[in-house]
């Protein structure tokens, strides 16, 4: 583990030199301060906590602040991510209410962006960015996790309409979604790849059965998902029939480059139409989230870390060697994924790995926060988080640690395409590409 650690760090390190001499004539001509200001007064002249959710959501999109790094045309400003934190540090800073969040604004949205035609941009992502919608991803399945284009969830024309059978798994927000981004077989005489469909799916339909699947750490985040006779529109077919695996590597993009990416923690709502939360009051969920601390899983990045440094203090543990040796290396580990994805965002030099390290490096501070945070707790850490006087988050790390090295692509995945498609190693070997999806052995 940590000679994968020191390899990291050397590739990201050196990757990082490029923000010294490409950073300036890349970023967005408009600066961080002009952003910073625009902001602050939009929300000076905008916020009212007597408004509610679904008001103050479309005045965001209706502003494009819901989502800047969406090109003008999707509803966004084409900004990117240093920017888009700076709009979100001020609404962290003036503590009001956030944008939308969820896969819908993750996942959803950049990819219709990137692949939809006029006409989807335009009737799935305003729903999106105003939070009417929330979106899940139905794409993994019980016999096509790690070997997603194996999936065989069928999808048979029927008139302007597909008919959908199968059944997905690890869908998150799955309960509570209007909507799926769904990739179904559409022709099983072609090779695997390339016999995949991207739809933009209807979840609120008689015909879509949704189990939550409660996890270690009490919540149900994953669901599973059976459709029997699901039905969809031939045009909400994004990218072209038989053109999803492309579409959805896309997708697969975008979630490791956000996964990798660290967060900045603002007060939000739950998006879309089943969790009903459109009409409350947006102040009331201000204060809900500041008495929570906003609930769910920890953010990793460096506003953790400061909290990390102070709990150590506050227990004495500043001045042991042991766990300040373990501490720099952490901080480390945080500073060089930051610059990794400033300069995956403001380098015309890019490798193509940037998401897949981004990820890489996500899984490995959950780790290393997990074994730091337990380090500075002690004995502690062998309590549940509301058992202990201080430091309960880190117990909630521990038991969330092991899901970032699975979801969005295990660890494995991704070391595999860092190594086939970026360092040109040899594949492993297995039925010719060629064959059609149909003459493969299933399961």
């Amino acid at each position: 583990m940590q000679y994968l650690q020191a390899i990291l760090i050397v590739i990201v390190s050196l990757s990082c030199m490029a923000l010294v001499s490409d950073g300036a004539n890349t970023m967005s001509e408009i600066s961080e301060a002009e952003v910073r200001a625009e902001i602050t007064n939009w929300i000076d002249d905008n916020w009212d906590p007597d408004q509610t959710v679904g008001k103050w959501w479309q005045m965001l999109a209706d502003a494009r602040f819901a989502h800047t790094m969406l090109p003008v045309e999707a509803g966004g400003r084409g900004w990117n991510r240093t920017l888009s934190h700076v709009v979100l540090s001020v609404i962290a800073e003036k503590n009001v209410l956030g944008p939308p969040t969820g896969l819908g604004m993750m996942l959803a949205a950049p990819t219709i962006a990137a692949h939809g035609t006029e006409e989807q941009i335009e009737e799935f992502v305003p729903k999106i960015l105003n939070g009417e919608h929330a979106w899940c991803q139905l794409f993994s399945e019980p016999g096509a996790g790690s070997d997603l284009a194996g999936l065989q969830c069928k999808a048979e024309r029927d008139g302007d309409e597909w008919i959908i059978n199968g059944q997905k798994v690890w869908t998150s927000g799955g309960q509570i979604a209007d909507m799926g981004m769904l990739i179904a077989r559409t022709d099983p005489d072609l090779p695997k790849h390339q016999g995949i469909s991207y739809f933009a799916f209807n979840m609120k339909q008689k015909n879509v059965e949704v189990r939550p699947l409660t996890e270690m750490t009490g919540r149900a985040l994953f669901n599973e998902v059976f459709i029997t006779d699901g039905r969809v529109a031939n045009d909400s077919i994004i990218g072209g029939k038989s053109n999803g695996w492309r579409v959805a590597n896309a997708t697969l993009m975008f979630e490791r480059s956000h996964l990798g990416s660290g967060v900045i923690p603002v007060p939000t709502a739950v998006a879309g139409s089943i969790a009903g939360q459109l009409d409350r009051r947006v102040g009331d969920l201000v204060s809900a989230s500041r008495r929570s601390g906003g609930g769910g899983s920890v953010a990793i990045g460096s506003r953790l870390f400061d909290q990390l440094l102070e709990l150590s203090k506050k227990l004495g543990k500043d001045k042991n060697p042991v766990i300040r040796d373990e501490m720099m290396k952490l901080h480390s580990l945080v500073e060089v994924n930051r610059l990794n994805m400033v300069r995956a965002k403001t380098s015309a030099d890019k490798t193509g790995a940037e998401g897949n390290i981004g990820k890489l490096m996500m899984s490995e501070l959950y780790r290393q926060f997990r074994e730091v945070g337990n380090m500075v707790i002690g004995p502690d850490g062998m309590l549940a988080g509301q058992e202990v006087a201080h430091g309960d988050w880190v117990h909630e790390v521990t038991v969330f640690s092991p899901a970032p090295s699975i979801y969005g692509g295990t660890d494995q995945v991704q070391r595999n395409i860092i190594g086939e498609r970026i360092l040109g190693l040899p594949k492993e070997p297995g039925h010719p590409k060629e064959t059609p999806f149909v003459e493969l052995p299933k399961n």
